[in-house]
Order: C-alpha cells, then sequence, then structure tokens
C-alpha cells in the first residue's frame, strides 16, 4: 500500500518505518530541510532504541523514502497520516493544531486521487471534522479522515508500534475502515486488538488513557507524601495495592512526577476541552496540580536536609531526561530541579546517558553554575549530595563504595526509590527517599 506520512518526529518517524516494515511503500515528509537531509545520511533525529537499524534497513529496501514536499507527499499516498506536532498553547493550555491545519490545507491544494487521510497526532475532541472540513474546502477529490491515536511510550516506542496492545480506528466510512484495517492487520495477527469507533470517541480515548495514567502516578505521590508524614513504607504500600486484581501495579511508581511530551500537554488540553463544555474534571485537575508540586519534592528533601542554606552547596544529579531510554527533555522533572537548586545558590555537577546536552540547552543562561559530566562517578566527585532523578538502568546498581568515597557527604536523595534504603544505610550513606 502506497503511504504518506507527514511528520518526523516520534510518532511519524516510527510509523513511517513501521509501516514500510511490512512492505508498504513509504514516503515520510517534513518541511524541516536540515532534518530531512540528516535521514538520507542515516542520521536520526531523535534517540529511540532499535528505530535507526529499523530505519535504515527499510530505506536500503526502497520501501521508506524521504522529502521536503508535502505536496509529493500528497500524490504518493493512498492513506496519508498526519503525524505533526500539537503543542501546548501559549494561553489556555488547549492544543495548537495550526500545524495540523497547514499541513493538511498544503496536501489538499495538491490531491489528485480519492485518499484516507488518518489523524495519529494527539488532537482534541471534534479534529478529525474540521481536518475533513479544511481539506474539502481546497479540494474536489474525495477525502476520508479517521482518528488513529498512537500509544507508543518513548522509549520503547519501536516494540510498541510493531506489536501494539491496541489499535483504535475512529471513522463511521465502511471503506476507510476496511482500508485501515488491511493496513494494520500485520502488526495484529496474533494478537487482534483492533477497535473500531467514531472519529470522536476515537479521540477522546487517547486523552482519557493519558489522563488517567497520569492520575495514578498523582495519586501515588499523594501516598507517597502521607506515608512520609506518618511513618509508613510507600513501597509496601504500592506492592500491598498492586496485588489487588482490580487495581493491578502498573503505573503505581511514586517518584518526582510525571514529564514528557505527552502526560502534561494532554491533561491540560483535556481539562481545556472540558471548559468549553462546561466542566471541570476535578480528577484531572488534581493530579496535574499534585505533579507539579511533586517535581520539587527532592528539593525540599535537600533544604530540610541542609538547614535551608544551599548557597555554595554543591550537589550531583544522575539523570536528566524525563524518562530512561530518551533524550526528551520536554517537562523533565530535573529541569525544575536543577532550576529550583541554581535559585538557591546550589552549583551542580550532572550526568545522563543520553540527555545531557538537550538538557544543558535547556538549562540557558542559568548553566553558568551546572557542569556536565560524561562519567557519573565524575560528576558525584566532591558534591555535598547524590540526587538520582532518572531510573536509568545503568543506575540501579552503582558501587555505593566508590561513591562514598567520592562524595564530600555521603547524602543519597533517591527520587525513583531505587536502592535499597537498609543496605545504602547500613554502608554509612544517609538515605532519603520517596514516602520511604
Amino acid at each position: 500500500m502506497k503511504v504518506s506520512v507527514i511528520g518526523t518526529g516520534y510518532v511519524g518517524l516510527v510509523a513511517a518505518a513501521g509501516f514500510a516494515d511490512h512492505g508498504n511503500d513509504v514516503l515520510c515528509a517534513d518541511i524541516n530541510e536540515d532534518k530531512i537531509e540528516a535521514l538520507r545520511r542515516g542520521e536520526i533525529p531523535i534517540y529511540e532504541p532499535g528505530l535507526d537499524a529499523l530505519v535504515e534497513r527499510n530505506v536500503a529496501a526502497g520501501r521508506l523514502r524521504f522529502t521536503t514536499s508535502n505536496a509529493e507527499a500528497a500524490r504518493h499516498g493512498r492513506v496519508i497520516v498526519l503525524a505533526v506536532g500539537t503543542p501546548t498553547r501559549d494561553h489556555g493550555g488547549g492544543a495548537d493544531l495550526s500545524y495540523m491545519f497547514a499541513a493538511a490545507t498544503e496536501v489538499a491544494e495538491h490531491l489528485d486521487h480519492p485518499v484516507i487521510v488518518v489523524n495519529k497526532s494527539t488532537v482534541p475532541v471534534g479534529t478529525a471534522e474540521r481536518v475533513a472540513r479544511l481539506m474539502g474546502e481546497h479540494t474536489s477529490q474525495p477525502v476520508t479522515v479517521a482518528s488513529n491515536p498512537e500509544f507508543l511510550k518513548e522509549g520503547s516506542a519501536v516494540n510498541d508500534f510493531m506489536k501494539p496492545d491496541r489499535v483504535i480506528i475512529g471513522t463511521a466510512d465502511e471503506q476507510a475502515r476496511k482500508v485501515l484495517e488491511l493496513l494494520y492487520q500485520p502488526f495484529c495477527r496474533t494478537n487482534d486488538r483492533m477497535l473500531f469507533m467514531d472519529a470522536r470517541s476515537a479521540e477522546l480515548t487517547k486523552y482519557a488513557c493519558n489522563a488517567y495514567l497520569a492520575a495514578r502516578i498523582s495519586f501515588m505521590n499523594d501516598m507517597a507524601n502521607l506515608s512520609d508524614a506518618v511513618g509508613a513504607d510507600v513501597e509496601r504500600v504500592r506492592r500491598g495495592m498492586g496485588s489487588d486484581p482490580r487495581i493491578g501495579n502498573k503505573f503505581l511508581y511514586p517518584g518526582v512526577g510525571y514529564g514528557g511530551s505527552c502526560f502534561p500537554k494532554d491533561t491540560r488540553a483535556l481539562l481545556n476541552t472540558a471548559r468549553e463544555y462546561g466542566l471541570t474534571l476535578e480528577i484531572v485537575a488534581s493530579a496535574e496540580r499534585i505533579n507539579e508540586v511533586q517535581k520539587l519534592v527532592l528539593v525540599r528533601k535537600v533544604r530540610a536536609h541542609f538547614s535551608g542554606d544551599l548557597v555554595g552547596k554543591q550537589f550531583a544529579l544522575w539523570g536528566l531526561s524525563f524518562k530512561p531510554n530518551t533524550d526528551d527533555i520536554r517537562e523533565a522533572p530535573a529541569l525544575r530541579i536543577a532550576s529550583a537548586l541554581l535559585a538557591e545558590g546550589a552549583r551542580l555537577r550532572l550526568h545522563d546517558p543520553i540527555a545531557g546536552a538537550n538538557f544543558m540547552e535547556a538549562l540557558g543562561d542559568k548553566s553558568g553554575d551546572a557542569a556536565l559530566f560524561d562519567d557519573p562517578y565524575e560528576a558525584a566527585r566532591d558534591a555535598d549530595a547524590l540526587l538520582l532523578v532518572t531510573e536509568w538502568r545503568q543506575f540501579r546498581s552503582p558501587d555505593f563504595d566508590r561513591l562514598k568515597q567520592l562524595l564530600r557527604t555521603p547524602a543519597l536523595f533517591d527520587g525513583r526509590n531505587q536502592w535499597d534504603r537498609g543496605h545504602v544505610e547500613s554502608l554509612g550513606f544517609t538515605y532519603h527517599g520517596i514516602g520511604r
């Protein structure tokens, strides 16, 4: 099948390579010329495990090509996937659909055959209808617009796309349903989880899933803070809760809050949609408020440990991306933590396996008192305390004896409850976890 994908971000590039790997003829478009030239040279603009090999294999086979021309993409695809960014607007928290509308308009102006347009970007309820009306104003060709929200997790996006736990397709058009079912059938041969519904329900499902997961995280962070107050261990509480099959153990890990490109943006967009219909969604609103406060929980613990005086203190931060296995620092808790510590006169020694350069760029003018190190132990050298912010696998079992020699004072602030409190305290460390 001839497929065009507009956008080369996490969603677009993974989808394009995934469709190509199942034999489709895929043309991936992006107006960013530098990005496209890099992709043609075999350089992947994002860090995503397994994506480089997937792209390379399908480019070599001739099933995946790249272009800067949306017009070329319009003429190529029988199915045209819109996977452009929908960032939060400057005011109100709603999704900015300008990139999607611009791409849809340009595609429509160059269509020479009937197409099925697939909204794969996360968009507010009713967007498929708006895109269909907009494209109808710019082409005489038949256009059917369907909603097909993505459920990829950064760090495991390739596996999520190739082995989806569900594929949601929102359309009332029977022909579009048949075509998209055919497109996705190879991905669901061993686990048929294709769910068909109307476009509005599909659009809302995406937001509802992310908002619910965000609420679970914030609930556990609330329980962690209560555990600290009453002298309980939230890890035992978490395991007790997770053993209940009605609850399950997913997304019950307390920490320093969620970040990334999805949960913060999508909860705000959902709240904005609710306001437009005169609703408040109190649970979702509370989840967002709790999360913003939780991002500074380690700062509060550090401040208390050092009696409120952080001027001249030096802290090591391990883990800067919003989650492991990505270089994405959007809304990363580490950004809030670093900014707060720097504002109180501290100096920082930073390490992350992948995201360091992105993090330093995001710090901008505030990076003067922050130094980035390639080696985690060098980052810990002469620090007054070590803060674990992102739970990269290589941080799970560090050389604690070496750390104790390198740190100026043996204080650990475990923002992800990765380390065994009894073990590290037996080695002479002061340990601060989340709800421990």
